[in-house]
Order: structure tokens, then C-alpha cells, then sequence
């Protein structure tokens, strides 16, 4: 029992240290992984040295980015990108004619939204001058 009564405060060190420390750390990793697994051609990013640029190039490891006015390009590995400042835009497909149809449909039975009458604009109260019909 006296072991245990030692022991506790250890413990109860170790839990608190891996709630607060470890298992945030190991989120925030994930996290990162994540987007760097995410990184696409078109995304503008910035490197763990400050380099900011954009994706014109993507192998295995290695990105190819654009930087500067000049468009010089650099390889640089996947783990050296610190974020993505903006996402390449997704292009529009086209629909398909099915999906037209579906879309059609779903506006067809759609009830008619009736038209609400616009509401009176409040009226500026008049002053007392006003009322007596004083005018400056």
C-alpha cells in the first residue's frame, strides 16, 4: 500500500503529461500530414524557409514550385511545406444529361414561393418643430 501511495503521484504525472503534451502533438502531426498529403498543382503554399510559391508539379516526394516574377521553379521535398495559403479552384464538369433531368424535375415539383409584399419602411419621427410646421 505505501508503494502505491508513492507511485501515485507519478502516475497521475505521467496521464496528465500525455493528455496535455503527447496526444496534441500527435494531432497536430496528422493534421499536417494531411495537407501535405492534400497538395494538388494550382495550390499556392509556403515552405518551412519562407518561400512562398505555387504548385506547378508533383511527384512521390518531390514538388515543383513556381515562385517570383520571373517563374523560376525550385524542387523542394513534401515535408518542407510549412502551409497552403490557397487551393488550386476546382474545375465546373459539365452535367450530365441525366443529372439535368433530375435537377428539372426537382424544380418542377418544387412549390411556387409566393411573393411577400414588401414591408412599409419606418417612418422617421418628426419632431416637435416639424409637427408644428416651423421650418428654419
Amino acid at each position: 500500500m505505501n508503494n502505491l501511495t508513492t507511485l501515485l503521484p507519478l502516475l497521475l504525472l505521467i496521464v496528465i503529461m500525455y493528455f496535455m503534451l503527447i496526444r496534441p502533438q500527435k494531432k497536430r502531426e496528422r493534421e499536417i500530414n494531411n495537407m501535405r498529403n492534400a497538395i494538388k498543382v494550382g495550390d499556392e503554399v509556403i515552405t518551412i524557409g519562407g518561400i512562398c510559391g505555387k504548385i506547378v508539379k508533383t511527384k512521390e516526394d518531390v514538388l515543383t514550385i513556381q515562385v517570383g516574377a520571373d517563374k523560376t521553379k525550385f524542387e523542394i521535398m513534401r515535408w518542407a511545406i510549412s502551409k497552403v495559403v490557397s487551393e488550386a479552384p476546382v474545375p465546373k464538369t459539365a452535367k450530365t444529361a441525366k443529372e439535368e433531368s433530375v435537377d428539372a424535375a426537382e424544380a418542377a415539383e418544387a412549390p411556387a414561393e409566393e411573393s411577400k409584399p414588401a414591408l412599409p419602411r419606418r417612418l422617421k419621427k418628426k419632431t416637435a418643430e416639424e409637427e408644428a410646421g416651423i421650418e428654419e
